[in-house]
């Protein structure tokens, strides 16, 4: 018997940095679970849950490596202080006055070798219960994180020091130079505070999603056999119906069916004017009435609303990782054992040349410079560079109502030279109005019957508007036989006669009107229709033009109306009358010269925006055109949009590029300093505290960044 999956989500304490939660990935996969994503940032870690699989036992295993797992609780609520914020006010209590002894007179108590002892025995056991068990869950793992380091240099103070205070005890005099209780102390303690600035920066980092499914909260009026009863949003189910007033905030997806109301989505799409809604109009749960009574019928609820998916792709963006990143955690897997050699190499070399060239440094011990090297230096600076970016680039385009699938989307929309457009449905309105039907044969009213019944089973934004324009004076009929050539035409038999409605490609050497109806092969009718562009094109085509991006035009149909079109928007290359295969032909042919992306809405654009190197559609677009698209613009009335998404994806990068930079930067001078003498360790501790916090500060600097 098939085991049923479906995704389970926990949440995960303790992980301290990017390899801490490579090692969990590593240890699950190793045991069988399948499907698992760890995202550091947020804290989470998914897995397909099956009948061997339970959370039960991934929680086990997850508990084995030194972390904490548990079900997520939605009513949870936060503690003022965390645990981690506990241990570092539990450990200054005790570092301050060790630390203070530097500075007192040498007959004061702190002195005393056995007062400092104490003093740090329990900062130590903190330090060990913390950091120690992620130190030793990474060894498991085979991936040592920066934890490692801090314990190594830690210990190596904390033993060194009862050394000396052994020295102490049997009065030798020289003991005091072998005490260095208070660095240890100090190193546990300043990585404390350090954890606990990067913990409440990577807060800043995701608060897009807080913001997000806080909209999402609400109450829902439900109407029952005439009588409103009041349910909470997550409760409703779908075709229950719904009745919002005015300033009451849509609780679910749905379609209106009672009333007509003006309704704020600008939360969604950035689309600041309230849009008008009336019957048979879709709504989006999380926006608001702002004028007006309606009743709708739910169509998508839970996880299935446009806002839940919204949610989850902001939270999920992490797990398609920048190609740019690999840097980072290539480097950040074997930089652990690296400075494991460094710092050996620094106590023999330092030992040599004091002992025996009398070179003299600030700090000459040979094994303060080793410990001074281990805490000095950051992997987790480098493993955080690139998604706490990610994290604040996708979650503020999707508040702008654009949709980025991860952040590979982002580096690669980043990289774009090339933007190519379908004309229909994209640059235009994709509402067609019927400017003539020409009837060759039969009666009016049955051949626009016809066009109906045929039209009605394809998707076509053309199609769609015919529909809708003739749907009032049309009879329905029973096909056989329905049959649709993507970028020709459909067919379908109706009694003993065959009918096809499409373009002139149904004919030959034909190109005076834009569809024609045949009836077994003979043409009976000919429609005209008029599209109108885009308010914003003109405008949309120059901000692109101005991030050095050419605009190509790439459509099905007539080559005289896409010249026409040319001598309006100026695109750099047209190519008109091309059949889905040729599409794809195209843009294999555009993206193996330069990265380009492609923006269609149509079925017929499914595959091209696959092969492109970015695929860019609208939130009206088809069902398939969506999943095969990597950017996803809400709008559908606008393309005010796609510069916006451009302007955050290169943002996003250039913050990427400047937190890796300063990731490196900062380890190759810190290290050679602390190596040749010129750092104290616990000015080390201090400053690789703060390495990270540096990091994600550039991050959130990126969610106020002026960038539109």
């Amino acid at each position: 018997m098939r085991d049923n999956k479906h995704t389970e989500v926990l949440k995960v304490d303790g992980m301290t940095c990017a390899n801490c939660a490579l090692g969990i990935k590593k240890h699950l996969e190793k045991n069988g679970v399948q499907e698992v994503a760890i995202n550091f940032i947020t804290s989470e870690a998914s897995f397909a849950k099956d009948s061997k699989n339970t959370s039960n036992k991934v929680i086990q295993l997850i508990n084995e490596l030194g972390y904490k797992a548990q079900t997520i609780s939605i009513n949870k609520k936060e503690e003022k202080l965390s645990s981690l914020e506990k241990k570092f006010i539990f450990t200054l209590f005790f570092t301050l006055p060790l630390f203070s002894h530097m500075f007192l007179p040498k007959d004061f108590f702190l002195q005393n070798a056995l007062v400092q002892f104490a003093l740090c025995l329990p900062v130590f056991i903190v330090g060990l219960t913390y950091f120690g068990k992620s130190a030793l869950s990474s060894l498991k793992s085979r991936l040592p994180n920066m934890d490692v380091l801090i314990m190594m240099g830690s210990s190596a103070a904390f033993f060194y020091s009862i050394y000396g205070l052994t020295l102490s005890i049997n009065g030798n005099p020289n003991a005091h130079n072998f005490l260095f209780f208070e660095t240890t102390a100090t190193i546990i303690t300043l990585v404390l505070l350090g954890n606990v600035l990067e913990h409440k920066s990577v807060k800043q980092t995701t608060t897009a999603i807080a913001e997000l499914s806080a909209i999402q909260i609400g109450i829902a009026k439900r109407e029952v056999n005439g009588e409103i009863l009041e349910t909470p949003f997550d409760q409703v189910k779908v075709n229950d119906i719904l009745i919002i007033n005015e300033g009451d905030k849509i609780p679910v997806d749905g379609v209106l069916v009672w009333g007509s109301a003006l309704i704020d989505e600008s939360m969604l799409t950035g689309e600041s004017s309230p849009l008008n809604k009336e019957m048979e109009s879709n709504v989006i749960g999380g926006t608001i009435v702002t004028s007006g009574s309606i009743k709708i019928k739910a169509t998508s609820v839970g996880k299935d609303t446009l806002l839940s998916q919204i949610i989850e792709l902001v939270k999920n963006a992490e797990y398609n990782k920048p190609h740019i990143q690999s840097l980072g955690d290539n480097v950040s897997g074997v930089f652990v054992p690296v400075v494991l050699v460094i710092a050996i190499i620094t106590y023999f070399f330092s030992s040599l040349l004091i002992t025996y060239y009398n070179v003299d440094a600030p700090i000459s011990d040979p094994l303060l410079r080793a410990i001074a090297v281990l805490v000095i230096s950051c992997p987790c600076a480098m493993g955080l560079a690139t998604p706490t970016a990610v994290m604040v680039g996708i979650g503020r385009a999707a508040k702008k109502g654009i949709l980025l699938k991860g952040g590979g989307t982002l580096e690669k929309l980043a990289s774009i030279k090339k933007i190519v457009f379908d004309k229909t449905g994209t640059l235009t309105t994709g509402d067609f109005s019927v400017k003539n039907i020409n009837i060759l044969e039969g009666e009016e009213q049955y051949v626009k019957s016809i066009i109906f019944n045929l039209e009605k089973h394809s998707s076509h934004p053309i199609a769609v508007s015919l529909v809708k324009n003739l749907k009032s004076e049309a009879e329905v009929f029973e096909l056989e036989g329905v049959k649709e050539e993507k970028g020709i035409g459909i067919s379908a038999k109706i009694g003993n006669d065959i009918f096809q409605i499409g373009s002139s490609r149904l004919l030959q050497n034909t190109e005076e009107h834009d569809l024609f109806l045949l009836k077994n092969n003979k043409v009976i009718a000919t429609i005209d229709i008029e599209d109108e562009l885009k308010s914003d094109i003109k405008k949309v085509l120059l901000q692109v033009k101005d991030f050095n991006i050419n605009s190509v035009l790439l459509s099905g149909d007539k080559r005289k109306k896409c010249e026409n079109l040319n001598e309006k928007l100026h695109f750099s290359e047209v190519y008109a009358e091309q059949l889905p295969h040729q599409k794809l032909e195209k843009i294999e042919e555009l993206v193996a010269k330069t990265p380009t992306a492609m923006f269609g809405d149509g079925i017929n654009d499914a595959p091209a925006l696959a092969r492109a190197t970015v695929g860019i559609s609208i939130g009206n677009a088809t069902q398939v055109a969506i999943q095969s698209a990597d950017v996803i613009l809400l709008d559908k009335t606008r393309l005010h949009q796609l510069p916006k998404a451009l302007q955050v994806a290169r943002h996003t990068l250039l913050t990427i590029k400047q937190n890796l930079f300063w990731a490196f930067a900062y380890n190759i001078v810190a290290i050679p300093i602390a190596a040749l003498g010129f750092l104290n360790p616990m000015w080390g501790a201090l400053f690789m505290a703060f390495s990270d916090v540096v990091v994600i500060g550039n991050s959130v600097r990126l969610k106020y960044k002026k960038i539109f």
